[in-house]
């Protein structure tokens, strides 16, 4: 039996997609290429939703603030999924909270601009970004049984956005809450609609969420790590439905995750970062097939290869650095690559384009190692075995 992850076969031969999304291989020129799913949406480039420039979310501890998120620049375009990956802790949930405007301003503080509708949303009025969330942006929270109020219905819940964000009157408010649980696949809507949180099971919390955040139709949706916690069926469902309900309303998707099977089956656009910065961004097939900052390509090896048979596992060497102890100065994951000199590493680098719609924050991504003839050396160096 061959093991599969969801969206990402195990090992680095040529690779399908099967409608289902369970991986096929198929031996063709003895290529050595990920094809990922070819049922990619039609993204519409020239209709930027959501534009990040230069952010900077820093958190004060003690007398000092630190900045969790730091320099990051992005951009959603209509109809796209753009997903968001790296390591627990790197800042992909506080990047999507700081889109929402959900930091408190007494310890966090937001620099740069985050343009939507031709308005930076960081210069906004409490008052006036609750106009933009749940109306204009919808998120779906990690974890649905903290996000929820155990208080209230489920209905009541849904029905909280719909009282302020629309003119709806009580009665059409109760049919637009039936058919947003009927829209994301919630069996006896009216039975549920009068439950408590509690009450539900995971994935049933997950796609009360998922109304939620739907309920006003907004044009962005951020979706953080939608799957945490729930068994491979119910994830397979929430993937399905998401990747449905983006085609049927065509927002752009901030999706957040650290399943490179889920990036490979959902997404058109991924973004990896690693402490607090965005240091690689490609569509989805380039960042598979041609990563170049040397992190990318380290999480792409911790994939199991089908062809090792071996208990061993490719590990990154070193620990991702903590956000006070962090070096403001050269590349954050230089001291995880021994192998390059500290010479190349003395600069603080910057995102450069070295393909179009390729970005990479590197300064070494051109050096010997880092050549497709010498990935053996790479294999040799980059990292333990444990």
């Amino acid at each position: 039996m061959k093991l599969v992850f969801r969206g990402v076969f195990l090992k680095k031969k040529y690779l399908k997609i099967s409608k289902c999304g369970i991986i096929k291989q198929s031996k063709i020129n003895n290529s050595n290429k990920y094809i990922l799913s070819k049922r990619r949406r039609k993204v519409e480039e020239n209709k930027t939703l959501l534009k990040i420039n230069n952010l900077y979310t820093s958190f004060r501890i003690k007398d000092a603030y630190y900045p969790a998120v730091d320099n990051v620049t992005l951009e959603l375009n209509k109809n796209e999924i753009l997903a968001i990956v790296g390591e627990s802790g790197c800042g992909k949930s506080t990047l999507a909270t700081s889109v929402i405007g959900l930091h408190n301003p007494i310890n966090t503080k937001s620099e740069g601009e985050i343009i939507y509708k031709g308005r930076n949303l960081l210069t906004l009025t409490e008052a006036e970004y609750n106009e933009v969330r749940g109306n204009d942006i919808g998120m779906i929270f990690q974890d649905p049984l903290s996000a929820l109020n155990p208080l209230m219905r489920v209905e009541e819940q849904i029905e909280e956005g719909l009282i302020y964000h629309t003119k709806l009157t009580k009665a059409q408010r109760k049919e637009r809450v039936q058919e947003l649980l009927v829209q994301v696949g919630i069996p006896k809507p009216e039975r549920v609609a009068r439950q408590f949180p509690h009450e539900l099971s995971g994935g049933m919390r997950q796609r009360v969420m998922t109304a939620i955040a739907l309920s006003c139709k907004p044009t962005i949706i951020i979706a953080d790590e939608p799957t945490t916690a729930l068994d491979v069926t119910i994830q397979a469902q929430i993937l399905d439905l998401l990747k449905s309900l983006q085609e049927e309303i065509q927002a752009g998707i901030i999706l957040i995750t650290h399943d490179l099977g889920v990036v490979a089956e959902m997404a058109d656009r991924v973004a990896v970062m690693y402490a607090g910065q965005v240091v690689e961004v490609a569509s989805v097939n380039e960042l598979f097939n041609n990563p170049k900052h040397p992190y990318t390509r380290s999480l792409l090896n911790s994939i199991p290869q089908m062809e090792q048979e071996s208990d061993k596992l490719h590990v990154i060497q070193g620990t991702v650095p903590s956000l006070k102890n962090l070096k403001r100065t050269g590349c954050r994951f230089a001291p995880r690559i021994p192998w390059i000199g500290h010479e190349e590493h003395e600069e603080n680098p910057e995102m450069h384009e070295i393909s179009p719609g390729h970005f990479v924050r590197c300064t070494c991504w051109k050096n010997f190692y880092f050549e497709d003839n010498n990935e053996e050396k790479i294999n040799n160096h980059e990292s333990e075995e444990v």
